[in-house]
């Protein structure tokens, strides 16, 4: 079973979204676990302090690298599989093709910082992934944690009501989705395209790839794959 771990220093924010829709209906279901520690059962001294002032100087605090190596030792074996991640923007670049190869492992332990970040030296001592799952700054590690988590429990087998339907989604194959309509067949002058009315199923596929070519390349050339002919 996918067992995640979420180390953070609000862990009343878990499960939070993950508790709803696919994701919540799959955690009642036993098909995945979440547990969310707080790292400042290892802070020290009265006020469990977590943090102190950056070496060398600077603006902000540094979660230290003895509290945070505890917090981690705590919830996980040497030898437990699953992958270690710290949620940062500097971290590698988190795409579907990771979410379906974790989704089909053990699991992940998800440390997310606060402040400035944590010490280095915990990362590289135990071997922490760095992830971003975009361009920007958060205030803390957790709202990214519940995109990769989202993104991985949702292809579990079992989750979704349909598996195939995680085989057609935007960077599956190196393409944005297709456009998708539903009823009323004609809304404020729009009509759903002809060749999706029309029964044949050879055309739909056909029209669909097209437009998720068209798409990905008006929106997102740099998804198109290497080998790819200009237009």
């Amino acid at each position: 079973m996918f067992a995640a771990t979420i180390l953070t220093l609000f862990p009343s924010m878990f499960p939070g979204p993950l508790g709803q829709s696919l994701a919540g209906d799959a955690l009642a279901r036993g098909l995945w676990s979440l547990e969310a520690r707080d790292i400042r059962e290892h802070g020290l001294g009265r006020h469990r302090a977590v943090d102190d002032t950056p070496a060398g100087g600077g603006p902000g605090m540094v979660m230290r690298a003895d509290v945070v190596a505890a917090s981690l030792d705590a919830a996980a074996a040497p030898d437990d599989p699953r992958p270690r991640l710290v949620m940062s923007p500097r971290g590698r670049p988190f795409r579907q093709a990771q979410a379906r190869e974790w989704a089909a492992g053990p699991g992940l332990l998800i440390l997310c910082p606060r402040f400035e970040g944590i010490d280095e030296r915990v990362i590289e001592a135990r071997r922490l992934i760095e992830v971003s799952t975009g361009d920007y700054v958060l205030s803390g590690g957790e709202t990214a944690a519940f995109a990769v988590l989202d993104a991985c429990v949702r292809l579990i087998p079992g989750v979704m009501g349909k598996e195939e339907s995680g085989a057609e989604e935007s960077f599956e194959h190196g393409l944005l989705e297709y456009p998708h309509y539903t009823r009323p067949r004609d809304w404020e002058g729009r009509a759903i395209p002809d060749v999706l009315l029309g029964g044949d199923h050879a055309k739909i596929a056909a029209w669909r790839k097209a437009e998720a070519e068209r798409i990905t390349r008006e929106r997102r050339p740099d998804l198109r794959r290497p080998g790819t002919p200009p237009d």
